[in-house]
């Protein structure tokens, strides 16, 4: 469903990705692991064209990225899970969840909405409790979490999340994991990108580490839970 093959980028003169070859296969839970400065979120902004590639190229779905453009991403089947959440402070939980069902669907059918809004929030119920409160007012915690119920509203085939667990406290993170798992186990692909490690690799099928912009280690998550190169990485 993802494949990046031989992926460089740069900021300026500055090399940030470094020939990188990942793929995620339709139906995977696939983490991409790394220290802070490892080049994740450059990855993730590559995937989704904002930014361009050097060298290489970046398939979704059988198209290349950059043919399709960041703003029909989603019409791929594609949600993403930003990392700052990058909810619509202004706008209700209602309204944020629903644009993420618009961009996957193209929001011609407001009872397809509803039954996918009842759905999703038996997996969210704090959510259905804020549906007409402003996404500004909410906790970090009820943000990620809304964050996520926008990724998935429109059912798309995969979800990409970009440091999910940053800023949440270790029984949130505990909770946000187990619906992930739970999300893919229902048959949506994941692309998980995190710098926890442990708590990645827990629910992942595979995993890549990622040091400098290059990937150094890819194998099952279990061998890479035990590994002496993650454990050279982080510590």
């Amino acid at each position: 469903m993802l494949e990046l093959d031989n992926v460089s980028s740069a900021y300026g003169r500055v090399p940030m990705l470094r020939n990188v070859m990942l793929h995620v296969k339709q139906g995977e839970l696939v983490c991409l692991l790394g220290p802070n400065g490892a080049g994740k979120t450059t990855l993730f902004r590559v995937v989704t064209d904002l930014v361009h590639p050097t060298e290489g190229k970046v398939t979704i779905c059988g198209k290349q990225a950059s043919a399709v453009g960041t703003e029909k991403i989603a019409s791929l089947g594609i949600g993403l899970v930003p990392e700052g959440r990058r909810l619509f402070p202004q706008l209700t939980v209602l309204e944020n969840v629903r644009l993420g069902f618009d961009a996957v669907t193209g929001g011609n059918n407001k009872h397809a909405f509803e039954q996918r809004l009842q759905e999703t929030c038996a997996l969210f119920p704090r959510v259905k409790e804020r549906l007409l409160q402003g996404a500004g007012t909410l906790s970090g915690g009820e943000q990620a979490m809304v964050a996520l119920v926008r990724a998935i509203i429109g059912q798309p085939k995969m979800i990409i999340m970009d440091e999910p667990s940053l800023g949440l406290s270790p029984k949130l993170i505990d909770e946000y994991f187990d619906i992930t798992h739970e999300i893919n186990r229902q048959g949506t692909t994941v692309l998980l990108i995190e710098q926890n490690a442990e708590k990645g690799l827990s629910i992942a099928d595979r995993g890549y580490l990622m040091v400098k912009g290059q990937i150094v280690a890819t194998d099952s998550a279990e061998a890479l839970l035990e590994s002496d190169v993650v454990r050279d990485a982080y510590f």
